[in-house]
């Protein structure tokens, strides 16, 4: 496991976190449209609170570490790599107290398959070398994009829900599919979700114990942790090469370890 230090250097290195690609523009603006409850930035989740544009920027320079100067608008936008640290401990202690349970039921799913898909399969992994039981509800369900009109399907990959297009794996904002997972399971649900964009958010507000991923230009998972749907999120540039977040699963793997005392 890289040391807190040497995962620090590797996230600036990266651009993980740090001096990020995501611009100011775009994420300035999907917080406003959030803040106009604009479907594809809910991700799933519905928000108890009015949350204008002044209080998710001011969240997402809590959270996320994006500059909390409103008035700069233009140019580059930051992710703290100390709140991706931080991050990182509070989603292996939610993680490890799960898995603490003899039989966990855990459910994985990504719509950034060609960013953190390593990620989700290596805590895959680790739940299984836990005894934990990873689910796959809803394998082959099929529906239409809402926003570009595309027909995709839920596939798995080691345990790791992705959605798939005509057979090529597929980034999804897309809370539907979560949603008739947890149909499918019924009563028999999931004791722990590990996620991002809407099927983190549509775990979270069905009421499931979830902790997700979330890039600083992704918003509502950060107002649902706020409101206390997500247990945990983690913020940082979810669209890098992904051999570079393998020390980020490395050090996730290793602090949810020593938090089960194995």
């Amino acid at each position: 496991m890289p040391s807190r230090d040497e995962l620090r250097d590797h996230l600036i290195r990266t651009r993980i976190a740090g001096d990020v690609a995501t611009s100011r523009e775009n994420n300035l603006d999907h917080y406003r449209l959030l803040a106009e409850r604009d479907p594809y930035l809910m991700l799933g989740l519905t928000l108890s609170e009015p949350w204008p544009f002044r209080d998710i920027l001011a969240l997402m320079a809590k959270a996320a570490g994006v500059v909390p100067d409103p008035e700069h608008l233009t140019g580059q936008d930051t992710i703290d790599p100390e709140r991706v640290l931080d991050a990182l401990d509070e989603m292996a202690e939610v993680i490890a107290g799960a898995l603490a349970v003899p039989g966990a039921r855990v459910l994985l799913a990504t719509g950034h398959p060609a960013g953190l898909l390593p990620v989700h399969l290596a805590l895959g992994r680790l739940a299984v070398a836990h005894g934990a039981t990873l689910l796959e509800p809803a394998e082959g369900f099929e529906h239409v994009n809402p926003y570009f009109g595309r027909r995709r399907s839920i596939r798995y990959l080691e345990g790791v829900a992705i959605l798939s297009d005509k057979g090529a794996f597929v980034h999804s904002h897309e809370a539907e599919p979560m949603r008739a997972m947890l149909a499918e399971l019924g009563d028999d649900r999931p004791d722990l979700v590990i996620a991002d964009h809407g099927w983190a958010g549509a775990a979270g507000e069905a009421g499931l114990l979830t902790v997700g991923f979330a890039d600083s230009n992704d918003p509502a998972l950060f107002v649902g942790e706020a409101e206390g749907k997500l247990a945990a999120v983690v913020p940082l540039d979810d669209h890098v090469l992904p051999r570079y977040y393998a020390p980020l699963a490395d050090y996730l793997v290793t602090q949810v370890t020593r938090a089960l005392g194995a």
